[in-house]
């Protein structure tokens, strides 16, 4: 089975947090963070418009997105934390550094 999501939704794999703090504490599960970063893994078709057209979503598979972060609503599959959200609960896509 696989989820697809709908209309102007994205599903993302939510990236793993560090588990040290920068001195090098390690942190346990309760003091961690809610990620806000995550990689897309599946795109709806676009948001709906009023006259009845479809607008392609800017965000494809496979870009890093950063979210909000209470947005979206988490789901499991597979023993994998996933979350489903709307486009525009995407703060910006992660882009890597040109050396």
């Amino acid at each position: 089975m696989a989820i697809q999501p709908l209309g102007d939704r994205i599903l993302v794999k939510l990236l793993e947090e560090e588990g040290k703090s920068p001195g090098g504490i390690i942190l346990p599960d309760t003091a961690k963070e809610k990620p806000q970063e995550g990689k897309v893994v599946a795109v709806g078709k676009g948001r709906l418009l009023e006259d009845g057209t479809v607008r392609p979503l800017e965000i494809k598979v496979g870009d890093t997105v950063l979210f909000t972060k209470y947005s979206g609503m988490e789901v499991g599959h597979e023993d994998k934390e996933f979350l489903i959200l709307r486009e525009e609960d995407v703060l910006a896509v992660l882009k890597e550094a040109k050396k």
